[in-house]
């Protein structure tokens, strides 16, 4: 299996994430690009390097208006962008599923139509299906069909829909399912970004993995992508590029290799941090159970034979004696020898009081 099934909330050490470099068409074509593309994503400590297939006569009509930033985009349409960055096709992308093995890293590409399915499936261990075909219904059965693991990101979804692209792909075949946290936005503002998501997929759909596909900018310490890890996403994904300045396309929402760097240097900090989620003192602790807890102390002299009263008694460090716990057993003992102020009080220093 691919994937980590959770992200070590119930596991005594935590699990680092499953972490695909989106590379998507950022290559533009070029094949040297998108190879040194993938040799980045290594480098940056990506478990994967995904691409996406499609042809712009498959994937958009003539009709299909830009959705997203024009400023960053210029582009008006959804056709004419997508004209510009189809040129690969099988003979590449075998190439680029070649040079992941070779590098380290699992190829993915997500499939926008049948044909790349077919194409894409023996290069492939798992699926991603984008947010915009969440209900593309021939296109989920295809890939429910093939029986592999599937990721289905959830953006500008409601839940009914996700109920729906739930129910195909476990009707017809798909026996691993992982549902990405995503907002559809290029880019995502900060306040959009909805992480919480994360956390709520998690309890609408208890049986299968969660994730989190990430369009926002890059911030300087990666602090969106940490925080979705540590929300319960244990596959992230996001676009990744080797020049964010780069204009148009995907260039400028992108991670690049330091920004993933400090993404993997977060998470190796932050499991050495988080620990177990069962409450129990640690060997680390011994010193300070012995030396700064508590003890029952004397707060004055008491002669042998003597009943204890709680006039007589205070508590102070360290905790080597009888511990306050059992305060209320101490009071009406009686002392077995001589005690002075400030003794901390053991168990041989006192006796049950004689019965009349």
């Amino acid at each position: 299996m691919p994937f980590p099934t959770d992200n070590g909330r119930h596991q005594s050490t935590a699990r680092a994430p499953y972490v695909i470099a989106e590379i998507g068409v950022n290559h533009e074509g070029d094949l040297d690009t998108a190879k040194r593309l993938i040799d980045l994503a290594k480098e940056g400590g990506a478990d994967a390097a995904k691409f996406q297939t499609y042809k712009a006569d498959k994937i958009a009509s003539k009709h299909s208006p830009a959705y997203w930033d024009r400023n960053a985009e210029p582009t008006a349409s959804q056709r004419e962008l997508f004209l510009k960055y189809d040129s690969f096709g099988p003979d590449e992308y075998a190439a680029l599923a070649v040079h992941c093995t070779d590098v380290g890293v699992d190829f993915a590409s997500t499939p926008f139509d049948a044909e790349a399915v077919e194409f894409l499936d023996p290069m492939m261990t798992y699926f991603k299906v984008a947010s915009a075909d969440l209900t593309n219904i021939p296109l989920l059965r295809q890939v429910a069909g093939k029986r592999k693991p599937v990721l289905l990101s959830t953006g500008a979804s409601s839940l009914a829909e996700i109920d729906m692209a739930v129910n195909e792909l476990r009707e017809n075949g798909c026996r691993e399912l992982y549902l990405l946290q995503c907002t559809l936005n290029y880019p995502c503002p900060k306040e959009n970004a909805n992480l919480n998501m994360i956390e709520g997929l998690a309890r609408t759909y208890p049986s299968v993995g969660i994730g989190y596909s990430d369009h926002t900018h890059p911030d300087a310490d990666m602090m969106i992508l940490t925080a979705a890890w540590l929300k319960g996403a244990t596959v992230l994904e996001k676009h990744f590029t080797h020049d964010k300045s780069l204009p148009g396309n995907d260039h400028y929402h992108a991670m690049d290799v330091d920004d993933l760097k400090k993404f993997r240097a977060n998470v190796a900090m932050l499991i050495d941090t988080l620990g177990s989620d069962f409450k129990h003192p640690l060997p680390s602790e011994a010193p300070a159970r012995e030396h700064a807890r508590r003890s029952i102390v004397l707060a004055r002299d008491v002669d042998a034979g003597a009943v204890i009263t709680e006039e007589d008694l205070t508590y102070k460090r360290p905790g080597q004696g009888v511990s306050p716990l059992h305060w209320d057993e101490v009071i009406g003992m009686r002392a077995a020898r001589n005690l002075a102020e400030d003794d901390v009080l053991q168990w041989a220093f006192i006796a049950p009081r004689a019965q009349s």
